[in-house]
C-alpha cells in the first residue's frame, strides 16, 4: 500500500482534529483495519513525547518495538519509562481491537532479546467498551485541580482497573499521604534541576512554537503548560531563565496539594515485562479517570532518582520492589478533558504518533 507523506501544508489546528479523533465510516479487514489500531496505539502518553516505538504490520499480527534512538539517558537510563510506553501503546491497540471485533493475544517472548511485544489476533463480535471511547480525550493535565474527593464506588474501579497479578497500586487521598509524597516529588526535582544533562535532555525535546511542533511532530509543546508560544529560538534563550527550581517546586506544592489523590504503580519485579505490564495498567487506569470525567498528570521526579525512589519505597512499605509511576487525580474547574495543545509526528510507516501534553 502507498504511504502518503504528512500533510505539511497542515496547520497547528487541522493536524490536532485530524489526529485526536475516532475512526470514521466503515474500515475495510486486513491491513487497513490493522494500520488503524497502530493509530490509536500512537495516541498512548510517553516519556518526554518521544514517540519510542515502532510498528510491524503483518496478517493478524502487529508487533510493537521499541525505537532506542528515541531513548533518553538522563531521565531514563534504564529505559524504564521507554518500555512502560510501549506497553501504554499496545493496551490502547488491544482496546481498539476489540472494538472492531478482534480479540488481542499478547506475546512477549521477544522482549529480552529485541524488546518487542508481539500481539496477534483473531475474530470476536465487537464490543466497544467506555475505555475505549476515552482513548482520543485522554491527556495528561499539568494544572491545578480544584481538590474535591472523588467519590469511592470510583475510586475503587480506578484502583481495580490499574492492577494486574504483577502490578499493584496503592491510592492516596489523605493530605498527610499527599504533603509527605510532594516530599518525594520536591527532593527528585531539586536534584533533576541540578542535574545538567537532565536540563539539556529536557530542553532538547521543549517545542516552544506551533510551527516547530508541525515541523517535528513530537516533544512537549510549551504551550500544553500554560506557557506563552514564542519562536523556538527565543524559547530556548528563555528557558534557562524561568525553568528554575524554586519556581517548579512551588508548581508542584499547588498541583499536588489541588489534587484529590495520588497513585503509586508497583510492579513485582524490576524488568522489561513487568515495566511494560505497567504501562498497560496505567493506561487502564488513565482511561477510565478519562471516562470518569476526571484529569490525571504524571508526578515522577520520585521514582525517577535513585535515591529518593528508594527513600518513597520505604515509604509505601514495598521492600525491594521498585515504585514504577506516580500520578495525581482531581477534577479541573473549567476542564472540558481536552485541549488543542498538543503536538503531532508522523514515523516513516505513516504511523502518527502523539502527545501526551497538557490543558
Amino acid at each position: 500500500m502507498a504511504c502518503s507523506g504528512p500533510d505539511t501544508e497542515g496547520t497547528y489546528e487541522g493536524l490536532v482534529a485530524k489526529t485526536w479523533r475516532h475512526s470514521t465510516g466503515s474500515i475495510d479487514s486486513g491491513p487497513t483495519l490493522l494500520r488503524e489500531f497502530v493509530r490509536y496505539a500512537t495516541l498512548a502518553p510517553n516519556s518526554h513525547n518521544t514517540q519510542p516505538w515502532r510498528f510491524r504490520i503483518e496478517p493478524n499480527r502487529i508487533t510493537v518495538m521499541p525505537d532506542f534512538s528515541r531513548r533518553c539517558p538522563a531521565v531514563d537510563p534504564d529505559d524504564h519509562h521507554l518500555f512502560v510506553s510501549l506497553g501504554c501503546a499496545s493496551e490502547n491497540l488491544i482496546r481498539a481491537a476489540k472494538a472492531h471485533g478482534l480479540r488481542a493475544h499478547v506475546s512477549m517472548e521477544g522482549m529480552k532479546e529485541e524488546g518487542e511485544i508481539q500481539i496477534d489476533f483473531e475474530p470476536v463480535s465487537p464490543s466497544e467498551s467506555p475505555l475505549f471511547r476515552a482513548i482520543p480525550r485522554r491527556q495528561c493535565t499539568r494544572a491545578e485541580y480544584d481538590g474535591r474527593a472523588v467519590p469511592s464506588e470510583q475510586l475503587a474501579l480506578l484502583e481495580a482497573t490499574g492492577q494486574s497479578e504483577s502490578v499493584a497500586v496503592q491510592v492516596f487521598t489523605d493530605k498527610r499521604d499527599l504533603d509527605r509524597i510532594l516530599e518525594y516529588v520536591v527532593a527528585g526535582n531539586s536534584a533533576q534541576m541540578n542535574d545538567e544533562a537532565f536540563i539539556t535532555e529536557l530542553k532538547d525535546w521543549v517545542r516552544f512554537s506551533e510551527s516547530t511542533v508541525v515541523r517535528h511532530r513530537d516533544g512537549l509543546f510549551s504551550a500544553s503548560s500554560g506557557n506563552p508560544t514564542l519562536p523556538n529560538w527565543l524559547g530556548k534563550f528563555l528557558f534557562d531563565f524561568a525553568f528554575t527550581e524554586d519556581a517548579e517546586n512551588d508548581k508542584y506544592g499547588r498541583q499536588i496539594r489541588s489534587s484529590a489523590g495520588v497513585i503509586a504503580f508497583v510492579s513485582e519485579r524490576d524488568d522489561r515485562e513487568r515495566w511494560v505490564e505497567v504501562g498497560r495498567c496505567y493506561q487502564r487506569f488513565a482511561l477510565q479517570a478519562t471516562a470518569f470525567g476526571l484529569c490525571h498528570a504524571h508526578i515522577n521526579q520520585a521514582v525517577e532518582v535513585p535515591e529518593v525512589r528508594a527513600q518513597l519505597s520505604d515509604y509505601l512499605g514495598i521492600g525491594h520492589r521498585r515504585p514504577d509511576l506516580l500520578v495525581r487525580f482531581a477534577t479541573v474547574p473549567s476542564c472540558p478533558n481536552r485541549c488543542a495543545a498538543r503536538s503531532i509526528r508522523c514515523l516513516p510507516d505513516c504511523a502518527l504518533v502523539r502527545d501526551t501534553s497538557a490543558c
